[in-house]
């Protein structure tokens, strides 16, 4: 058993509630994108508002259900221990006084006996505090995952919400600025003539398209090594990792939530929307000359190729089922198995034509 169990019940406790607070921030935050000037960056703050929430709040859910299964051993083994005690305790009662007044030692040996007996009360309190307050904790624990799988559940269902509000939004928009206008059948041709996501970038900087008009005030090389994810989730596979098939990718495989939102790391033109070989739908943002930032493996792609994103814009969803009343889902959720990481997100960052380590230009996932 922990010396401190209320610094040990602190931390799971702690991040829930800070998690469930976070959620209900993130409900205020959709509450208040309906009057905001700029609708879409007001709900693409409260989906993402939503997803980190959810995410500290199944991580708080795993740690009490970790430092709950700790408690339970720990009780267990204590019962069982204190049990022992009492019995020998209990026989020791049940012998004849004259019987517990000799020792085999002699007169030193009794009264040794005794000390000893006069300890065993002080000792058997302390372990009766000790299990106590694992018992509160135990409680205390429990209503707090009960609590937090009902936080969970409307969570859930306040991000589809947000995230139905926000494709919305965009099918409506009409403001960005546009670059230039796709020709569809030389999109087509380059798709169809590609036979490698390297021939199909290749293809892409080659085809002329109007400068981006007035200088950028900060040029994309300058972020170098703080740029921010495009999507919240875990990375599994790094620059030039084999995988499990054997083979190797130059970038990154990130795991995320179903319908997870991807945003773009820095201003952008839209360069392809749509589907390419095996990759599923993927988006190629061009961020600076020069440079290509794919995205492949979305289940729902936002806008049109040729207009000009600014940093932090949707750029479309992760795959996968709505889960918010799936209850098995939840309690995956609850007990912290990693199970609900189900969808991958492939980035790959180009200059001149060649991919660059993603190591060196996110925050995240630094070596």
């Amino acid at each position: 058993m922990s010396t401190d169990p209320a610094r040990a019940q602190s931390e799971p406790t702690d991040a829930a509630r800070a998690a469930m607070l976070a959620l209900d921030k993130a409900t205020l935050a959709l509450a208040e994108a309906e009057k905001s000037n700029d609708r879409i960056a007001a709900l693409t703050q409260a989906v993402q508002a939503y997803e980190e929430g959810l995410s500290a709040l199944r991580d708080g859910l795993r740690r009490a259900s970790l430092r709950e299964a700790t408690i339970q051993g720990a009780l267990t083994a204590e019962s069982r221990r204190l049990s022992k005690l009492l019995g020998v305790l209990q026989t020791i009662e049940r012998a004849p006084e004259p019987a517990l007044l000799i020792h085999p030692a002699g007169p030193i040996g009794t009264a040794r006996s005794g000390m000893i007996l006069s300890e065993v009360a002080p000792a058997l309190q302390a372990q009766a505090e000790t299990l106590r307050s694992g018992l509160e904790e135990l409680q205390i624990l429990r209503g707090l995952q009960e609590n937090a799988v009902e936080t969970l559940k409307t969570g859930l269902e306040g991000a589809q919400d947000a995230r139905f509000e926000l494709s919305l939004a965009i099918a409506r928009r009409t403001e960005l600025p546009r670059r230039f206008i796709i020709d569809d059948a030389r999109m087509k041709s380059l798709v169809d003539s590609s036979d490698t996501l390297a021939s199909f970038a290749d293809g892409l900087m080659s085809e002329p398209v109007p400068a981006s008009g007035a200088a950028a005030s900060q040029r994309f090389d300058s972020i170098q090594g703080r740029l921010a994810m495009p999507v919240l989730g875990q990375i599994i596979r790094r620059f030039d990792e084999v995988d499990a098939a054997g083979v190797r990718r130059p970038g990154y495989v990130v795991a995320t939530r179903p319908l997870a939102l991807v945003t773009t790391p820095w201003h952008a033109t839209i360069r392809y929307l749509g589907p390419l070989l095996d990759y599923g739908n993927v988006a190629i943002i061009e961020p600076d000359e020069g440079y290509l930032l794919v995205l492949a493996g979305l289940g729902q792609l936002y806008g049109e190729v040729g207009e000009v994103l600014p940093k932090g814009a949707p750029i479309g969803l992760m795959g996968g089922a709505d889960l918010s009343n799936d209850q098995a889902f939840l309690i995956a959720a609850e007990e912290g198995t990693g199970a609900d990481w189900s969808e991958t997100l492939y980035i790959e960052l180009r200059k001149n034509g060649t991919p660059v380590n993603p190591a060196e230009w996110f925050a995240a996932g630094k070596d």
